[in-house]
């Protein structure tokens, strides 16, 4: 059948059986069945204009209830006309989010996490994935507007909860430490478990997390990692280039992702998926010029070439300062191009060691907010006896939006400098000095 099902798998199809087979057979998706004009729908599928326009409002209104979309809010519904006839007070709260206690992250994140969304938090290993979502574990209980007041359900694919970093962040953050007995979060609040597969994956969350929610009062659900158990099922040997199996690990994707929606918008609760990344190729040559390490022995090779060549009188070889090309085609409609405005990589044009969500275009579609952690090197020249050469000394970390339903994303920024710390992650200014956690 039509894409519709895959978008929408609880729509009635009953009434538009007949519709949805011709439109099938003249190659139209859900996407033109909402761009182009009835007319030409119905002239290209041969049925009637008034199926099509049903068809279409249909699906507008499944996915207008799917992303949260409520009529009442908005004037023409008869909630809202019956509240202000009463004379009540609504005292539903229009907006309330998750903070990561941090003033300058919030400001970021356009105030934090929200309740009722599905977002994402991105980076390579060590960036700081699992502190943010572990300060995230102790906000959320917090009275708004640091919190929601709830409880947290921690969601692991790979290792368990640490909870040992989890109390040395209650004990060391500046905020937390100085709440009262019956303010402060705990670690009885903060309940967790194990997914081993994607068996056990999918029936914990469409069985067992709504139940949860419901008894405990869940306000904040972490998956740490969405990735890992796609990555053990479908990226063994064979089962990655089968055809078949990419289609398959598609619409898994896609009823995942709805199913998240679903829950977020039905009980009102944030939920943040961390994801892992994977290395973007490019051509060799922006690999050569781009190489910003190098080993003793390999800069000492080089400049030997270098020095012979030119009778002893050349200097070594610099850094190249051309632009990494990120890019294998000009097509400005092409995945190369587009990737850089949802994955976080590739919009800064000398930004090196790119990097890609996994999961792909399909997860991200899924989304409400992708939040990038940067980590870059910070290099220090140092003489071997072999010759110059470059050491790590330490990490220059960034917090970025890649995209987000509600605020202003970095593209070609760096976004917002943190480091890790005993007390979980915290801002540092322009000037070097750390970020703000005022008790407002």
């Amino acid at each position: 059948m039509s894409d519709i099902i895959q978008l929408l798998p609880n729509i009635d199809t009953e009434p538009f059986e007949n519709v949805l087979e011709r439109l099938e057979k003249a190659n139209i998706s859900s996407n033109d069945l909402m761009t182009f004009g009835p007319v030409d729908v119905a002239r290209r599928a041969d049925v009637s204009i008034d199926q099509v326009r049903e068809l279409t409002a249909t699906l507008i209104a499944q996915l207008h209830a799917q992303l949260g979309f409520d009529e009442s809010r908005n004037g023409h519904g008869e909630e809202e006309d019956a509240t202000a006839k009463s004379g009540e007070k609504d005292t539903t709260p229009i907006w309330s989010h998750v903070s990561t206690l941090d003033d300058d992250l919030d400001a970021a994140l356009g105030g934090g996490f929200p309740a009722g969304q599905v977002c994402e938090i991105t980076g390579e290993s060590a960036a700081g994935k699992t502190q943010l979502l572990l300060t995230l574990l102790l906000a959320v209980q917090l009275a708004p507007p640091k919190g929601l007041g709830k409880t947290a359900l921690y969601l692991s694919t790979e290792a368990p909860l640490s909870t040992t970093r989890l109390n040395q962040i209650l004990t060391r953050h500046p905020y937390l430490s100085l709440l009262s007995e019956s303010e402060r979060p705990s670690l009885s609040r903060v309940q967790s478990a194990q997914l081993q597969d994607l068996e056990s994956q999918d029936h914990v969350l469409r069985y067992q997390v709504p139940v949860q929610i419901a008894r405990a009062n869940v306000g904040l659900i972490i998956i740490d990692s969405i990735a890992a158990n796609f990555r053990a099922e479908f990226d063994r040997a064979g089962a990655a280039s089968s055809s078949d199996a990419l289609a398959r690990r598609s619409l898994q994707l896609t009823q995942l992702g709805s199913h998240l929606r679903d829950l977020a918008r039905t009980h009102n609760v944030a939920i943040v998926v961390a994801n892992q990344v994977l290395d973007r190729f490019g051509p060799i040559a922006s690999y050569f010029d781009a190489a910003v390490t190098s080993t003793p022995l390999s800069q000492s090779s080089v400049s030997t070439q270098v020095s012979n060549a030119n009778n002893n009188n050349a200097a070594p070889p610099q850094l190249s300062q051309q632009p990494v090309q990120v890019f294998s085609t000009n097509d400005p409609l092409s995945l190369d191009h587009q990737q850089r405005f949802f994955t976080g990589w590739g919009d800064q044009r000398f930004l090196r060691d790119l990097k890609t969500p996994s999961l792909g275009l399909t997860w991200a579609n899924q989304l409400s907010a992708r939040i990038v952690l940067l980590k870059q090197p910070i290099l220090q020249p140092q003489d071997y006896l072999l010759g110059p050469g470059m050491d790590i000394v330490g990490w220059k970390r960034h917090l970025k939006v890649a995209f987000s339903a509600w605020s202003r994303d970095n593209n070609g920024a760096d976004g917002v400098e943190f480091e890790v710390c005993e007390e979980g992650i915290r801002s540092k200014k322009a000037d070097g000095n750390t970020g703000t956690n005022e008790a407002t």
